[in-house]
């Protein structure tokens, strides 16, 4: 049953809303001001908030933020008996899904609701991950509501698979941008002969096969947000005319002198340490710093043990409704993950994270006949590709009488760079040393490169000799 708030120091006003709501199949909370409406929203879920914007105590536009701080499922109608455009700009900008002039017409009020929970549907399609409430998930969730309330560019740092563009989409939708377009570039999708093109637009006769004038991606996400996905492959050469960009909002199209200017807000995501490519040459520090106005870091699956069982669960039920069961005609509500595979879900690696556990429960789906799917398909992937890791525990430290210094700082640094899934800023971080001391170590001990930890391979203990490849 979908939940209501309505808040309204009008006793009329909340007396006609609840009837009509109640009415319709609503389970519906009232209050009298803001103060109270915003104890009765953290104590429930509501799916929708209807309120007055002058209230005593907090008023519409406060509760407003509140609830969009806490959660940014939750849409907002904002009411007033005091229609001026100042508000309604302001109520717009700053994320209601809808602002209505008091004395409220119900059937115009019905009709935006009805809009903002299609809205929401729409919402709910592409938000998977979103799912879960592990402390570490949380909290990048926090950090992403928090910069949706800025028009500050945001650089998301994660392990692939976490789910960076849905982060990015949810901060554009939470955003005074969301009535403009989201744009998305993969950069690493273009070679860099195209990529410039694609970023910034060409003239007529740019170059061979240039037969028109064509915009690029900051041009057609002007009044929105721009994604620059993998970020961190943006070929050097290029990087100078993108910091210029990001800096003035301004660029010429490739062949003309012609500048053309922009208003964006510039997402950025990479799933390696930016900071650690510009100690290596490979990125600009001065476009690092432009990009990493507001970081975000979101936690890899593995770090998110709790919430592995409610992800399962939502992508089984997902892809029995779509059809994917192997049984024809298999109700969804008969899929089902048994407890016991549930268990074994959430001691394995998942080193592709949320995306590795989709695909793992999508394979499993299909190959059911419905019902309880048991732990069985683990062993799918012994004949079908993408078996999943197994989780392996740090290795334990060979210290013993006689040991060399120089071997004991060997498996130090080793267990370090494991336990972070390679991850080199965050080994220096803990072990007390610079980015640059991790770098030599790797070498002279010969351990494993970063590669062999994000395709969850089991590590090298460096006594090979075996050198790290060079980065790519």
């Amino acid at each position: 049953m979908k939940r209501l708030l309505i808040a309204d120091d009008d006793a009329g006003m909340r007396a006609a809303l609840e009837a009509r709501f109640q009415r319709r199949g609503w389970l519906v909370d009232v209050a009298v001001n803001g103060t109270e409406a915003l104890a009765k929203f953290r104590a429930g879920l509501h799916s929708l908030v209807i309120t007055d914007v002058r209230m005593p105590g907090h008023d519409g536009f406060e509760l407003m933020r509140e609830v969009q701080t806490s959660s940014a499922r939750t849409a907002v109608i904002l009411l007033t008996a005091y229609g001026c455009v100042p508000d309604a700009v302001e109520a717009m900008r700053n994320g209601a899904c809808d602002y209505l002039v008091k004395p409220v017409c119900f059937e115009k009020l019905e009709l935006a609701v009805e809009q903002v929970l299609r809205r929401a549907e729409e919402f709910g399609k592409d938000t998977e991950t979103l799912i879960g409430h592990s402390p570490a998930w949380e909290q990048a969730l926090d950090c992403a509501r928090q910069a949706a309330a800025t028009d500050a560019d945001v650089l998301i740092e994660a392990e692939s698979g976490t789910g960076k563009e849905l982060i990015a989409r949810l901060i554009h939708r939470l955003s005074r941008r969301r009535p403009g377009p989201f744009v998305a570039l993969n950069c690493t999708a273009f070679p860099e002969t195209l990529l410039e093109s694609e970023l910034f637009g060409h003239a007529r006769g740019a170059f061979t096969g240039a037969v028109g004038a064509r915009p690029g991606k900051f041009e057609t996400a002007s009044g929105g947000t721009l994604l620059l996905d993998e970020v961190g492959e943006m070929p050097l050469a290029l990087q100078p005319k993108l910091l210029r960009a990001l800096q003035e909002r301004e660029f010429d199209r490739l062949g003309s002198n012609q500048t053309v200017h922009v208003d964006i807000r510039v997402i950025a995501t990479t799933n390696r340490s930016l900071e650690a490519a510009v100690a290596e040459g490979r990125f600009r520090a001065d476009l690092f710093y432009r990009l990493n106005v507001i970081p975000i870091s979101l936690p890899p699956l593995r770090d998110r043990a709790g919430d592995i069982a409610e992800l399962a669960e939502y992508f089984a039920g997902l892809y029995a409704a779509s059809g994917t069961c192997g049984s024809p005609g298999t109700h969804a509500a008969n899929v089902r993950l048994s407890q016991e595979l549930v268990a074994r879900l959430e001691e394995q690696a998942w080193p592709g994270n949320v995306r590795e556990l989709a695909n793992f429960v999508r394979r499993a789906v299909a190959l059911s006949r419905g019902g309880e799917i048991g732990v069985e398909a683990l062993d799918h992937g012994k004949t079908l590709r993408g078996k999943i890791s197994p989780l392996r525990p740090p290795a334990s430290p060979e210290w013993k009488p006689g040991l060399s210094l120089g071997e004991m700082e060997r498996q130090l640094f080793a267990m370090t760079l494991e336990s972070t899934g390679g991850n080199r800023a965050r080994a220096a971080e803990l072990l007390g040393v610079s980015l640059r001391t991790v770098r030599n170590k790797v070498r002279e001990f010969g351990l494993p490169s970063r590669d062999n930890y994000r395709n969850g391979l089991p590590g090298n203990d460096g006594r090979n000799n075996n050198k790290e490849q060079p980065c790519p």
